[in-house]
């Protein structure tokens, strides 16, 4: 008991220093109101207090809440600190471009690092509104800045808040000029944000520059530049940017290319950090898209698209003959989207990561285009490659897309979309669709049914031990086959690959989420132009391969 008390004693004297230093009167109030119900308040008091938000190379996310495992003010100000003197240290020049979404504290945090930005002598230029993720990712290469940085949680839950930041060309080199930093950057930043001292001694200028309209106007004429303007135009589109802040910028783009303004899911249309509609603000979930597709049922679309919240993901929903309105797989996606860049002849280095479906591999295999795999990330798809070839295309399977590298280096939810509406509308022409279009490449390369195991925990040493799990007793055989291929990307990563004849299965803790993951393929050949029938097959094999991962990691 006397431990207990002296850990409560240690925990509260951490909280008075971290009072006192607390720029922000809200939190200030919020952690004592905690450290008033001592000692019924302990364990919340010690998981704010269990260890500062790590800087990594997703930046910073977290709950918004007081303390230093939380998204506040106090943490953004160290967190803004740390970026711009290492930044100073690395000579970079330029200023830093802030952009920003529409959850709670996002402005606040921007705000807050353009003033550290300022206070440190370097210029700072914030986004004129709450804005897509990749309108900031073009404003870096637009502007010429040192960095960027995006203050968005994208699709997790509302009660959360992030931090991304991007290189300029001048630090992150030509493949990552305008993309999401790697390591080591993302370890000086860290090295540096812990060097901050007492936040009441850190210099505070003027809140920037507010940025104009017109960077907004050009980033849309960029993006609509990325699809033949001779194309047809000839398609109607639900929409729903479910309650984030794609909505204004994806409609503008979709008429300055020509196309209808897609109908727009009405309760979802502005942003709302509440997400007061869905249960997690993510496409993928079951129930987010259920209102999109009632509006498309309604308006008689041919296709409806969902942006995530940040609007660099797109979902795509088809209608489906035999199952009413269905959601494309991030792989199917991807591969239509290469598939229709290949065919409009657009040649350079294609890539995906290692979580991705296999068939893209086959695809450029098949054409004579290089290929890279990465690791998971756009800031690895990004840097596919090494340079050997121009990267002109990557995808991953979470529902990101990047068509156009030279417009934007990280994925970018409405160039995307309007790609997907290109493809679509030329397939409309021909009385065809996308669920043709996917037919067609299964018949030739066969089908690559993917699916994914997801497992959300409140514990993240649930994640830890399945890993440990699947380590000490690898499966040998699936789905009746050998286990042929055992990869362990330890320490590089903590990923774990098994591979049979006709199967493949990556293992992996979620780096934005409280998830462990593991991504199913199975690859079925089509008999006599049977499409039909391989898809079933291969829908039931990879049935019976997720009870087989499900039983080897114990969830």
């Amino acid at each position: 008991m006397a431990a207990d008390t002296t850990d409560i004693d240690d925990i509260r004297e951490q909280a008075r220093r971290w009072l006192a230093d607390d720029p922000d009167p809200a939190s200030r109030d919020e952690l004592t109101a905690v450290l008033d119900g001592l000692p019924a308040s302990a364990p919340e008091l010690a998981d704010r207090f269990a260890g500062p938000l790590t800087f990594g190379t997703a930046g910073l996310r977290g709950p918004l809440r007081a303390g230093p495992n939380g998204m506040n003010l106090a943490v953004v100000t160290q967190a803004a600190a740390g970026l711009v003197t290492w930044l100073a240290a690395q000579g970079g020049n330029g200023p830093l471009v802030i952009g920003y979404d529409a959850r709670r504290g996002s402005r606040q945090f921007a705000e807050r690092t353009a003033q550290v930005a300022t206070g440190a002598g370097r210029p700072a230029l914030l986004l004129p509104r709450p804005l897509p993720t990749p309108v900031l990712a073009y404003a870096v290469r637009q502007l010429g800045a040192v960095a960027g940085v995006m203050v968005t949680a994208s699709h997790n839950p509302p009660q959360d808040n992030g931090y991304k930041v991007y290189l300029g060309a001048e630090l992150g080199g030509e493949l990552g000029a305008g993309a999401q930093i790697v390591p080591p950057a993302d370890a000086g930043i860290e090295a540096a944000i812990r060097a901050v001292g007492p936040l009441t001694r850190v210099p505070l200028g003027r809140a920037g520059e507010v940025l104009g309209d017109d960077l907004v106007a050009a980033y849309v004429e960029r993006a609509t530049a990325v699809i033949d303007p001779d194309g047809p135009r000839d398609l109607s589109v639900a929409y729903t940017p479910l309650h984030g802040v794609g909505a204004a910028v994806l409609t503008a783009a979709f008429a300055r290319a020509g196309f209808p303004i897609p109908g727009v899911v009405p309760d979802q249309a502005e942003p709302d950090p509440a997400f007061p509609t869905v249960s997690f603000p993510n496409p993928e979930e079951p129930g987010a898209v259920d209102r999109l597709i009632a509006l498309a049922d309604s308006t008689g679309a041919d296709l409806a698209i969902a942006n995530d919240p940040d609007a660099d993901r797109c979902a795509v929903v088809v209608r489906d003959d035999r199952h009413g309105w269905r959601m494309l797989r991030g792989d199917e996606v991807g591969v239509l989207l290469a598939d229709h860049l290949m065919r409009r002849g657009v040649t350079g280095l294609y890539a995906t990561t290692i979580v991705s479906s296999s068939l893209l591999r086959a695809m450029c295999a098949a054409r004579g285009l290089p290929y890279d795999e990465t690791l998971t990330g756009f800031k690895w798809i990004m840097r596919a490659g090494g340079g050997s070839a121009p990267l002109v295309f990557g995808y991953e399977e979470a529902l990101g897309y990047c068509v156009a590298p030279e417009h934007v280096r990280d994925k970018d939810g409405i160039t995307a979309a309007l790609t997907v509406a290109e493809l679509a509308a030329g397939l409309k022409a021909q009385g065809r669709t996308l669920a043709d279009r996917l037919d067609e490449l299964a018949a030739e390369f066969g089908v690559h049914h993917t699916d994914q195991l997801s497992v959300r925990v409140d514990d993240l040493r649930e994640i830890t031990d399945a890993m440990a799990r699947v380590r000490a007793a690898t499966p040998t055989t699936l789905l009746d086959q050998p286990v042929d291929s055992v990869r362990d990307l330890l320490p590089e990563s903590d990923v774990v690959i098994l591979r049979t004849a006709t199967a493949r299965v990556v293992i992996r803790p979620s780096g934005t989420e409280p998830k462990l993951k593991a991504y199913l393929e199975v690859v079925e050949p089509v008999s006599d132009g049977d499409v039909a029938a391989a898809r079933s097959r291969a829908s039931a094999a990879v049935a019976l391969l997720r009870a087989e991962i499900a039983a080897a990691l114990g969830i």
